[in-house]
């Protein structure tokens, strides 16, 4: 294919991408009120509060952005198999199985990462902030922003960070890593995962902090076993 081939397929490409991103933001916004009362506002009903909206356009602005990050979490499997199209014919044999393989296990690590965030840390860490008290004086009003802000901001971290085994993975392939590397420094990816879970949720509490870190030391010894060499 010439240069201008290939920026053709390119271009739909990324209008077939996008496509498929619009048709998933149809059902994400219908289906998003169901979501937010059987699942994002659970942790808030549990807890005992309600939370409040300060501002006129806020509720329909989060039902917008929000519909727009699940419509982009629906709609990534396809637009990764587009990604691995594009470029696999570009690939030797060997690197398209290794390709293949790295797309399959990052996408599936990437939404078991989000489900843990979304189900076990955000709850978590929402009780624990919640139930913070710096003076008794003060009493907690949960904005609909701050929750949904601490939401998204938990649920993507985790994904990110069960990505791991994918990026050491990436880097072994490189020559950058090696198996007997990562056993010889265990010790030291202990301290920077525990480091991480707590970046990932600053709480201060060592039950979310274990909830965080156990999880993350288990994809460490997994990227171990990935490594090859």
């Amino acid at each position: 294919m010439t240069f201008w081939e290939h920026l053709e397929e390119a271009r739909w490409s990324i209008v077939r991408m996008l496509a498929a991103w619009a048709i998933c933001l149809v059902p994400s916004f219908l289906f998003l009120p169901w979501i937010f009362d059987h699942l994002i506002l659970l942790p808030a009903r549990s807890a005992g509060y309600d939370l409040i909206n300060i501002q006129v356009a806020s509720q329909f602005t989060t039902h917008l952005s929000m519909s727009v990050y699940l419509s982009l979490l629906l709609a990534a499997p396809y637009m990764l198999y587009e990604v691995w199209k594009f470029v696999r014919p570009a690939l030797y044999p060997a690197e398209k199985k290794g390709m293949q393989k790295g797309f399959l296990l990052g996408g599936f690590l990437f939404y078991l990462g989000c489900a843990v965030g979304c189900l076990v840390v955000f709850p978590l860490t929402f009780r624990f902030l919640v139930g913070y008290e710096l003076s008794p004086s003060i009493t907690n009003s949960i904005n609909l922003s701050s929750y949904t802000s601490l939401f998204n901001a938990v649920t993507f971290l985790f994904g990110l960070s069960f990505e791991l085994p994918i990026l050491l993975w990436i880097l072994s392939l490189g020559g950058l890593v090696h198996k007997d590397c990562l056993r010889s420094h265990r010790r030291h990816a202990i301290v920077a995962l525990l480091i991480l879970a707590a970046i990932i949720t600053p709480t201060g509490d060592p039950v979310t902090l274990s909830v965080v870190f156990f999880p993350l030391y288990l994809l460490y010894e997994f990227s171990i076993w990935l490594v090859k060499k």
